[in-house]
């Protein structure tokens, strides 16, 4: 499965904890990360400062489902079971 072209779930619904170029404490759950472009694309893709959280992700139908709004419900929940 591929990344759905303007979903970007995955960079906005969870959060992650480890620094990002310019977001260096990380980012919250439900925050944009400051490396989505116009089109929702990371700016950081394939390149060594992209965190490793990020690189783990990987498009797959129990994750994203059918829908943008489908994958946010997925990993929003994701989030809220795995949080301290």
């Amino acid at each position: 499965m591929d990344c759905r072209d303007g979903c970007a779930a995955c960079c906005i619904a969870p959060s992650i904890t480890s620094p990002i170029p310019g977001m260096p404490d990380g980012k919250p759950a439900g925050v944009a990360c400051v490396q989505l472009d116009d089109r929702l694309r990371c700016r950081l893709f394939g390149r060594p400062e992209r965190p490793a959280f990020c690189g783990s992700l990987r498009p797959a139908p129990d994750m994203c489902g059918t829908s943008r709004a489908a994958a946010f419900s997925t990993l929003e929940a994701l989030e809220q079971a795995t949080a301290p």
